[in-house]
Order: structure tokens, then C-alpha cells, then sequence
């Protein structure tokens, strides 16, 4: 049975006849960053001077400053729910700005009746906003025709805005690239128009030194049609996409370049590549990780194995797992929390996913997985939120602050990650791990945005390599065990488009 309203939550107007000469009533507000972002994104006001600190800072206010007409709008919120309220009608607003509204800043909205007219049922009201300093911000003069019947309504609760920048949280990941010097990185076949500019654009962003690997003048009509500035990169030729990803794995080997990059060919084509390289197989079997900025997740996303691995076997998913904990330490997650996701959260024997998750859980708790914190078998939603955790009784160290979602295999995670991006709104990159370079390895539906970010990924990687051999130069590469002394048997062919991985 639903509950009638308390009186708080209605909403009673002040007729014309209810009003006089020197009433009032005041709203409160404190203008946020939220507030800030909202506001443009529905006024399409995007001046940098509330956007941008950096351009704010050099400004006559030294700072981002809120939307004036933020603050008008409060006033507007003032007249039209609570004084004189719902039917009330604007027919003036004068203002003055009188100083600029910073994040934080508390304002009182007062307005005031100066004036009626009973002839037109019309109202003048003096309204004046002032900061919690009591310093004048805004004021003016508002006509308004009041409402000459009587209302008393539920209370209208606002829409929730749910903001995401895509450009911000871009920014903020190459941030962390600040001070690094650029890698040099393989770009294979980079034949069409996304994955030439994502290489460029990387390049630009002082993340790489790309070396152009595929057939010379495809590349060089390329960019002429784009309109793409090669600058001083360099173009190895080769004919085709095979070659490309051939010549790439050599020069990886050789260590003559610290990463590759996938461009315009199959997955399989430069991971069979890779594999045949003994040099670059590692102890680990190699699998890729998604990272996603979900607009409704409070922090980054690691999504594995959506890309190489088909349908890993249990000690498969023990590197699969391995690699993302070591990848997500990498990227400043301490101790990475990693759901081991099924389709229900309790174990049952008829369904294979939940008793690896299992197992992988107490191997993780027998010290054969190290540096996170793993929980499973956990359903999508117990994952995500501790809310949908709680309703089904789960006490869980991972329930709504997961970092990493582990998939049974590729067709689920595929359709996870795919759902995210169109669906959800997530922006992603993503990185091949367990080899002994990293692979920045994107869709080659996706844009240039994705491969410099995924670029990022590697660099951060390349980073970690670095430092780790300037401590210890015969130690191996992380997110790699040491090579072995005598042959690898290979392992099931997990992805057999991709041939066969050693282990």
C-alpha cells in the first residue's frame, strides 16, 4: 500500500491575495564541480573559464568560476516552487553580476515583494543572492503573475544527472605517463585511417616513437588522404599484413623496439607472430586485458580475458588472472580486488565456471596466486554492487569494489566489454600481457582515442620493465616468469585462430 506524503514532501503555493509588500523566503545552495559540469551540459555552455583550470587560472578571476546564470537559475527555482510557487508565471528578470561564484561557494537566494498590481495580478520581487560571506554575488529585479487559485502538490523530485566526461578521464590517464620517455613501438599494418592517427596521436602525446611497419606507399596514400602529419616517423615496407606482423615480432626479439601495436590486421595474424618467437614467450601464457572508465562505476575497470583466450582451461586462467593483478599493481591499485565471475554466486557442479572460480580462489589463498584479493563464484551484479551483495546475503571482500572481472571466456567477456562500450557509455583500451613486450591491442573498430590509450598502457608497462632492470638487469620482465632453461611444452590451444601459446 503506498504511503500518503508527509507534509515536507508537498509542495503549496502563495497566491496573489497571500502576499504582501516586504514578504520573502530564501533557498540555499552550494555550487559544486557537478553542479559546474551539469549546467554546461545542458545549457551546451562550455566556456573554459568554467571548464578548463588551467585556461581559468590565467584569467582575471584565477580560477574556475561557476555559470552566471547558474546563479539566476536559483532564483528561478525560488520563484517557481516555493515563493509564490507552482503557477506562477516570469515576465521580467533584471540582473547584475556583482562577483563571480566559486566551487564551494554557499548561496542565499532571497527574494522579496516590492510591489503588486491587482489590476494584472502581477508582482515585482527584489532578489538578491550573497555568498556565505554575506558578500553581494548577484541582483535584480523579477515580474512575475502570481497564481491567483490555490495549489497544493506532491513534491516533483529532480532528475538524477549522472555525468561522465570521456575527454577528462582521458586526460587523467595520460597524466600518468607525466615525465616518462617515449617508447619505441612496432605499429603493425597500420593501414587504415584509425590506427595510422592512433599511432600518431601517441606519438604526439610524447608516449611512443612509432615505427610504421607495412607496405610503404599504402601508408603514404594513406596519410595524404587523412590529411595525417608522419612527421619523422619512420616506414619499414613490407607487402602485407603477414610480413607486417613477422617483422615486428623479429625486431621485438631483437629488442630493437619496446612494445607493439596492433593496426589493421587480425588478432591472430600478429599474436601467431609473437608466439613463434621463442625469445618473447615468457613463463606465462599470454591474455589481454580490457581496461574500461564506466560512466556508473566509481573507478577503472580491468576486464579479462575478452580477446585471446577462448575457453582457458584452470591453470590457464591461473596466468590469466596473474597477469591483470600484476597489470592493475602496475597501474596503482595496491591490492587489486578480482571477482571471478558466473552466472550465479554459489557453487554448483553443473556449472564449470563456478567450480574453477572456487578453485581459483583457494589457490589464491595457498599463496599460488599473489597480490590480490579474489572472491568467486560472483554473479555480474554481485560484482558491481554491494547493494545487490546484500540483498542475497554475500559477505564479500570484492561485492561493489571490484577492480577486475574475470570472465569464464572469451564469448562472455567479448559481449561484456562490447555491451560496456555501446551500451554503458565506457570508453576502453586494452593490452596484451605474458609476452615479453607488451601489445597495445585494440578492436580495429575503435577509435584513435582507444589506441593512444592502450599505447599509454604499454608505456606504463615498458616503465615498470625499465626500472625493474636498472634495479635488477638479469631479472626477467614483469608480468613474465623467467624463460625456461629447457623446451615448453606447448599448451592447449586455447585460441586456436591465434595458434598455439606456450606455457
Amino acid at each position: 500500500m503506498t504511503q500518503p506524503p508527509t507534509s515536507s514532501e508537498w509542495s503549496e503555493n502563495l497566491t496573489f491575495d497571500e502576499l504582501h509588500i516586504g514578504q520573502s523566503a530564501r533557498l540555499l545552495r552550494t555550487l559544486t564541480l557537478q553542479d559546474i559540469q551539469a549546467f554546461a551540459a545542458v545549457s551546451g555552455d562550455t566556456n573554459p573559464a568554467h571548464l578548463n583550470p588551467e585556461y581559468a587560472n590565467d584569467t582575471l578571476f584565477h580560477g574556475v568560476i561557476g555559470h552566471g546564470m547558474w546563479s539566476g537559475a536559483l532564483i528561478s527555482a525560488l520563484l517557481g516552487t516555493q515563493f509564490p510557487g507552482p503557477g506562477t508565471i516570469y515576465l521580467e528578470q533584471a540582473l547584475r553580476f556583482v562577483r563571480p561564484v566559486r566551487i564551494g561557494d554557499t548561496l542565499t537566494v532571497t527574494a522579496t515583494v516590492l510591489s503588486k498590481d491587482d489590476a494584472k495580478k502581477a508582482v515585482e520581487l527584489d532578489c538578491l543572492v550573497t555568498n556565505q560571506k554575506d558578500e553581494k554575488v548577484l541582483q535584480g529585479v523579477a515580474k512575475v503573475l502570481a497564481p491567483t487559485e490555490k495549489v497544493r502538490l506532491p513534491k516533483i523530485n529532480a532528475p538524477t544527472i549522472q555525468l561522465f566526461d570521456p575527454q577528462a578521464r582521458f586526460r587523467e590517464l595520460l597524466s600518468l605517463a607525466d615525465g616518462m620517455a617515449p617508447m619505441r613501438c612496432a605499429v603493425v599494418h597500420p593501414c587504415d585511417v584509425g590506427s595510422l592517427t592512433g599511432a600518431l596521436d601517441a606519438a604526439r602525446h610524447g608516449l611512443m616513437i612509432p615505427l610504421l611497419i607495412g607496405p610503404k606507399e599504402r601508408i603514404l596514400a594513406l596519410a595524404r588522404e587523412a590529411e595525417l602529419d608522419l612527421g619523422d616517423s619512420q616506414i619499414l615496407h613490407v607487402p602485407h599484413s603477414h610480413a607486417a606482423a613477422e617483422l615486428a615480432a623479429d625486431l621485438a626479439a631483437k629488442g630493437e623496439v619496446d612494445a607493439l601495436m596492433k593496426g589493421s590486421l587480425h588478432t591472430d595474424e600478429l599474436i601467431a607472430a609473437v608466439l613463434q618467437r621463442r625469445e618473447l614467450r615468457t613463463g606465462r601464457r599470454m591474455s589481454h586485458v580490457f581496461r574500461f572508465d564506466v560512466p556508473l562505476y566509481s573507478k577503472p575497470l580491468l576486464i579479462t580475458d575478452a580477446a585471446l583466450n577462448i575457453r582457458p582451461s584452470l591453470s590457464e586462467k591461473v596466468d590469466i588472472v596473474q597477469n591483470a593483478i600484476d597489470f592493475a599493481r602496475i597501474m596503482g591499485v595496491e591490492q587489486p580486488r578480482v571477482a571471478i565471475l558466473s552466472a550465479v554466486e554459489t557453487v554448483n557442479p553443473n556449472i564449470p565456471s563456478t567450480i574453477e572460480a572456487a578453485a581459483l580462489c583457494k589457490m589464491a589463498d595457498r599463496g599460488q596466486i599473489k597480490g590480490g584479493v579474489l572472491d568467486g563464484p560472483l554473479a555480474f551484479d554481485n560484482a558491481i554492487s554491494a547493494q545487490a551483495a546484500a540483498i542475497k546475503h554475500i559477505e564479500s571482500p570484492v561485492s561493489g569494489q571490484a577492480d577486475i572481472l574475470m570472465v569464464p571466456d572469451l564469448e562472455s567477456g567479448n559481449m561484456l566489454a562490447k555491451q560496456l562500450e555501446y551500451l554503458a557509455g565506457a570508453t576502453g583500451s586494452g593490452i596484451v600481457l605474458g609476452a615479453r613486450v607488451p601489445i597495445a591491442l585494440t578492436s580495429r573498430a575503435d577509435g584513435a582515442n582507444a589506441r593512444v590509450a592502450s599505447a599509454l598502457l604499454a608505456l606504463l608497462i615498458v616503465q615498470h620493465n625499465r626500472a625493474r632492470q636498472v634495479a635488477a638487469p638479469t631479472r626477467a620482465l614483469p608480468l613474465a616468469q623467467p624463460a625456461a632453461t629447457a623446451p615448453v611444452a606447448p599448451a592447449a590451444p586455447s585460441n586456436p585462430d591465434a595458434s598455439r601459446q606456450q606455457a
